[in-house]
């Protein structure tokens, strides 16, 4: 039998903050006249895939008011009113790629600083 205290959950995974800052980089470093909408598309569901994923993790939003309006206006893009669709013009969807890449990049410094302050 595996005792309970050894199985790890997914949860306890450390987030992969090179991965992160690398897809932010790349996506912040398109250019609309030379991505496709598909590309486009992709790179903005990976951003929205990484921060969810720093939404997840306890920040310190309950004690600390800017993390907390980080929160409000991630809410808030996240929020599926305010995604492109396939009807959405391309330089919309750019924008709002651009937008999600901005505050994950954002949330990545938060949970950064954070990480290296509760380590050490």
């Amino acid at each position: 039998m595996t005792d309970e205290a050894e199985i790890r959950s997914i949860d306890d995974r450390p987030i992969d903050e090179e991965l992160i800052g690398d897809s932010v980089d790349t996506a912040l470093g398109m250019a609309l006249s030379t991505s496709t909408r598909a590309d486009i598309d992709w790179w903005t569901a990976a951003l929205i895939g990484h921060l969810n994923l720093l939404l997840g993790e306890e920040l310190g939003a309950d004690n600390d008011p800017k993390v907390k309006s980080l929160f409000s206006e991630a809410y808030k893009l996240l929020d599926l009113n305010h995604r492109p669709t396939d009807e959405t013009p391309a330089f919309s969807a750019f924008s709002y790629l651009r937008q999600t890449g901005l505050l994950t990049s954002r949330f990545l410094t938060v949970y950064s600083q954070r990480s290296r302050t509760d380590a050490g």
